[in-house]
């Protein structure tokens, strides 16, 4: 009996050091200097929600007895907290250090459709420091956390999001603009509620200009939140879950350190307004690897604050690995910006597939943003039914889809030379080779400014079928190995 013991101990930690050396394998031999990220390891306490009076019928709300579960294991010294098959109708869950919320399979959390049960907070939305309403799921300064499992993870986010009418087919806009409380803004144009289009009048990019506490709680549902907001965390486990349907963006790490995304389906609707699926911004020492994406808006997407605010907090995005993933539907495949003031730096994206995006490789920014990125290696990207560009840098960004651009018609941009200053945004020392495209509308597009061309860009081992070809404007250095480009036009 003893020896089985010991043989059984002997291959438990055999396992262990092989998952360890799995997240390890992720970080040799890259191009810059990076740490190993380690999985948090979490005490084997654990406790069922059903322990504390939930119950998971989708009708009964659960978010004292979240709340209770948490409390009770932070006392225990941390653990996991067992989601089992069911329903769960829940407010705001907040993570707290050493704690693993697992959801086993069948388990679904819907966050309720309420949104009296989100107080506002204050936060960063689109790289601004403001106020939201609190996010479904969130820790801040937390250490030594996960969430994992096969469950789902649902942000409800029909009851938060406007519609705007060229995203869905007729049968879509017909019946969700028939929804209680509604209020049509333009004839294209339809929002959730009255308190939703008296923030958007006059807002400046998602903050309302309002003064007093009263009138930011009367424009809450305007100020629907991110679903998943981890805000100086160190320590991060995302594994195995769905996350879906979120009010706004579905994931949203902002200042985090050592942390792992791994085998998780991210999806929000094609037609879900800022419905980015991952937006990490000024974190640190990350593994994005095996996971999917469906995003409304961009799909995997690197940030680090916008413009003054940004560059006052002075955190880079850094030390990044993306490797395994498939971005479906999304603005872009893999994204750098808009939001990019703080600078992103040292990112390897390695073995991707981007599968029906309009962008597939996807640099942006604009004069006011300041920051730099550089020291990005894209190796191995096979993409196909690109809707408009394989691979774009465009450093005249408007808040719009390049889609949409392309819709509206090609603008001729302002040209003219402006002064280079802190606000500048720099793109620079850029490695992209490996990379297959099936089927784009357009090649790439290279569109830096005359006072800061896009510089040292290295396109290595390139092959795009596209219906147009490249063009270069305010570039320099760019450096073409064994780069083809096949014009063919789309067939009737």
């Amino acid at each position: 009996m003893n020896r089985i013991i010991g043989s059984f101990f002997c291959l438990l930690v055999t396992l262990v050091t092989l998952a360890q050396d799995n997240y390890e394998r992720f970080t040799r031999d890259l191009p810059f200097s990076m740490q190993p990220v380690a999985a948090p390891v979490f005490p084997e306490t654990k406790v069922v929600l059903t322990e504390f009076g939930a119950v998971g019928d989708g009708q009964q709300l659960c978010t004292e007895a979240f709340a209770h579960a948490i409390d009770a294991l932070v006392a225990k010294g941390g653990g996991h907290l067992v989601v089992p098959q069911g329903i769960w109708l829940t407010g705001p869950i907040v993570l707290q250090s050493n704690i693993d919320l697992h959801l086993e399979a069948g388990a679904v959390i819907m966050f309720a459709a309420d949104e009296n049960l989100y107080p506002l907070v204050e936060t960063s939305f689109e790289g601004v420091e403001t106020r939201r309403c609190q996010s479904p799921l969130s820790a801040r300064n937390a250490e030594n956390i996960a969430v994992t499992g096969l469950g789902v993870i649902d942000g409800n986010g029909q009851y938060w999001r406007p519609l705007h009418r060229r995203k869905l087919t007729d049968s879509q806009w017909k019946k969700m603009t028939q929804r209680t409380g509604g209020v049509m803004m333009r004839d294209d144009y339809w929002v959730p509620s009255e308190s939703y289009a008296k923030g958007e009048n006059g807002a400046d990019m998602n903050v309302p200009k309002v003064r007093s506490e009263a009138e930011w709680n009367g424009l809450k549902r305007f100020l629907r939140p991110v679903m998943v907001s981890l805000v100086e965390c160190r320590k991060v486990l995302l594994q195995g879950v769905v996350f879906q349907n979120s009010p706004a963006w579905n994931l949203h790490p902002l200042m985090c350190e050592d942390m792992i995304i791994d085998r998780v389906l991210v999806m929000n609707p094609s037609y879900s307004q800022n419905g980015d699926a991952l937006d990490l911004e000024s974190c640190r020492r990350v593994l994005i690897v095996d996971s999917r994406f469906n995003a409304g808006d961009d799909g995997i997407c690197l940030k680090s604050g916008k413009n003054e605010d940004g560059r006052r907090r002075g955190r880079p995005c850094e030390q990044v690995v993306v490797d395994g993933c498939t971005v479906f539907s999304g603005h872009g495949g893999f994204v750098v910006g808009s939001e990019m003031s703080g600078g992103v730096r040292n990112i390897m994206v390695r073995n991707c597939q981007f599968l029906g995006t309009q962008v597939g490789l996807r640099f942006k920014s604009t004069r006011g943003r300041g920051g730099v990125v550089e020291n990005i290696f894209i190796d191995g990207v096979s993409m196909t039914d690109i809707e408009t560009y394989a691979l774009t840098f465009n450093m005249y960004y408007r808040g719009k889809s390049v889609a949409e651009v392309l819709a509206e018609g090609l603008e001729e941009e302002d040209v003219q030379p402006a002064p280079v200053d802190e606000t500048t945004p720099v793109f620079r020392n850029i490695d992209i080779r490996n990379v297959c495209c099936n089927n784009a509308l357009l090649a790439m597009e290279f569109n830096g400014l005359p006072e800061m061309p896009i510089d040292n860009i290295r396109l290595k081992n390139i092959k795009i079928v596209a219906e147009h070809d490249a063009v270069f404007k305010y570039c320099k250095n760019i450096v073409r190995e064994n780069v083809t480009i096949q014009i063919e036009k789309a067939k009737d």
